[in-house]
């Protein structure tokens, strides 16, 4: 499509940041579907917007472990309130979405290409209903890239393509189309059969050059800063735990005379300790009531998952164990890994 370097750039990074914001209404998914937020959201994704489809997701999709009336109560609030009810699960993730990112201090056209990852060709997308080229062509392309890839990964290349040509002009850009269409050549989908690394180091390496940003300290601090606000909103009953959890902690290190160094350092663990969350369920963290023992392994793991992602990020690994340890007891009775206090 002819992009120039900065355009490439800030399309990279709206790409890979699409989903900044969906832990913002996992929990009101939960409350209104009576479902676990994670399935519902990858299901969603293969929706088409058609009548029959949208019948049928919502039926297999609300109450399925929920008694009769609660689940009829649920499908009826569903079916009468349908088109509000999808204006504010998206306006609240494409809000926020574009709100985190401006805080990772991305550009302006990243933030508004995350905003409006929902809107399609036609007008007939959401929040705010933008046609044609009123869609920031990041969004155009972002929208159709995620289509491609959760058609194909459930039904193959050919389901792909067919997704593809059933939605140009309607959801998509047909110019976006088909210049997808005049690349993804046999090649292109055997990269697609590749192991999860293998993708990763691709697309890790088509990073376009020449927009390096300094990763200071400042900017480390607006990092966690951010990533524990996308945390907080997962649940109402977190809403800010982060934030004091990370207060808490630099008064802490502050009493106990740790170097300025380090207690900038351990107040981003803290308010990273909890991103594993984001793994788990909303059915799961929001229950009201006990845990059963598949729930509460469930829960659990939010510590593992919080070391996996931390330690992905270079400067973040001594800070990926520590901040996984937080549920852990002198006594060796916490979780994940039971250790005792001569090892914490």
């Amino acid at each position: 499509m002819g992009l120039p370097s900065d355009q490439l750039w800030e399309l990279y990074y709206t790409v890979l940041l699409k989903d900044l914001g969906c832990s913002s209404n996992a929990s009101r998914i939960c409350e209104l579907y009576l479902t676990d937020d994670l399935s519902f959201k990858r299901d969603f994704k293969l929706v088409d917007g058609s009548l029959p489809q949208v019948l049928r997701f919502v039926l297999r999709h609300t109450g399925q472990t929920a008694g009769l009336v609660d689940r009829l109560k649920a499908v009826t609030g569903i079916l009468t309130n349908g088109d509000k009810i999808a204006n504010e699960l998206i306006q609240t993730r494409c809000s926020r979405g574009a709100d985190i990112a401006r805080l990772l201090r991305f550009s302006e056209g990243v933030a508004l290409g995350i905003h409006s990852l929902d809107e399609h060709w036609d007008g007939n997308g959401r929040p705010e209903a933008r046609e044609g080229n009123s869609i920031p062509l990041f969004s155009r392309i972002a929208l159709m890239a995620q289509v491609v890839d959760i058609v194909n990964c459930a039904s193959g290349r050919d389901e792909a393509m067919e997704e593809l040509k059933k939605r140009r002009g309607k959801w998509f850009d047909p110019d976006v189309v088909d210049a997808f269409m005049a690349v993804a050549d046999d090649a292109f989908w055997a990269s697609l059969q590749l192991s999860a690394p293998e993708i990763e180091a691709r697309v890790f390496a088509l990073e376009p050059g020449g927009h390096e940003a300094v990763l200071d300290e400042d900017y480390m601090d607006d990092i966690a800063e951010a990533f524990g606000k996308v945390v907080d909103a997962k649940s109402p009953y977190t809403a800010g735990h982060s934030a004091r959890v990370g207060l808490y902690t630099a008064l802490l290190s502050n009493s106990l005379d740790l170097p300025e160094p380090r207690r900038r350092w351990l107040k981003r663990g803290a308010l990273l300790h909890d991103v594993g969350k984001l793994g788990v369920s909303n059915a799961v963290l929001d229950k009201p009531g006990k845990l059963d023992d598949a729930e509460w392994a469930a829960v659990k793991m939010h510590a593992s998952y919080t070391e996996t992602i931390l330690g992905r990020i270079g400067p973040f690994d001594e800070l990926a164990r520590v901040s996984a340890a937080h549920h852990e007891r002198l006594d060796g009775g916490g979780y994940p890994r039971g250790i005792k206090a001569a090892s914490l």
